[in-house]
């Protein structure tokens, strides 16, 4: 039985009066891919937030390998526990190769060539291997994004968090980026996407976790939860979706 690499405990947060993680308990096996399942401002990506540390809980506790997370210092937890943003998030005025590498000089304090040799082979990873001296500001929206992944891939994490990766996508570069984390999952990497996409997160997710204001409504295998949905919010959601 894998043990659990994610623990998440009675997890609250709000914004002044609006209520957005309400009472989330949730634990992810190392090698499991969950995909977070509901309407806009549901909590979603306000959890992976919480799971990475770019938000603090109000109550609650969020443990990663046992550990709490706001024991372990930012620049670790981050390097552990990777996210991919929708905006892709990347540094404009660096080039390609830059943009991979200056995490493993900064952070990891890796010397410039381990770090361009790390960051290849990212690169060639996620198909943008061509493309390594090119500026930012030149690439599609696709592009973009197997950037950023090869980019959090780089530090080695052993989770990755997807904040609706593809929701800033043109539907023809859609296809190039879920294919990239359909192979990560297939790694058995541990993934943890919050997603639009029903049929993607059917294929490739091992588990799907439907949130509504703040709370788990209902959590199973892909064919539990699109087959045969218990909670009546979970089937008023699948049927619109």
């Amino acid at each position: 039985m894998m043990k659990n690499i994610i623990e998440i405990n009675n997890a609250y947060k709000a914004y002044l009066n609006n209520k957005v993680l309400q009472g989330i308990n949730l634990n992810i096996k190392a090698g499991e891919v969950v995909a977070l399942i509901g309407e806009s401002g549901s909590g979603k990506s306000t959890l992976l937030r919480c799971i990475n540390g770019l938000e603090n809980l109000d109550s609650g506790t969020i443990k990663f390998n046992d550990t709490d997370i706001k024991t372990i210092n930012e620049n670790q937890l981050r390097t552990n526990i990777g996210m991919v943003f929708q905006q892709f998030n990347l540094f404009n005025n660096m080039n390609v190769l830059k943009n991979c590498t200056i995490g493993l000089i900064k952070v990891k304090k890796l010397s410039r060539d381990k770090a361009v040799e790390i960051a290849k082979e990212k690169l060639t990873l996620v198909g943008m291997e061509n493309f390594i001296n090119s500026s930012v500001d030149s690439l599609s929206g696709g592009q973009k994004q197997r950037v950023a992944i090869a980019r959090s891939l780089c530090l080695n994490p052993d989770v990755l968090l997807f904040d609706e990766p593809t929701s800033a996508l043109d539907p023809k570069n859609v296809n190039e980026v879920l294919n990239v984390i359909a192979n990560l999952a297939k790694a058995n990497m541990t993934l943890i996407i919050v997603t639009h996409e029903m049929k993607f997160a059917r294929e490739v997710a091992n588990r799907i976790v439907y949130m509504d204001e703040g709370i788990i409504c209902e959590q199973g295998t892909p064919a539990e939860i699109f087959d045969t949905p218990q909670n009546p919010k979970t089937k008023a959601f699948l049927k619109y979706s």
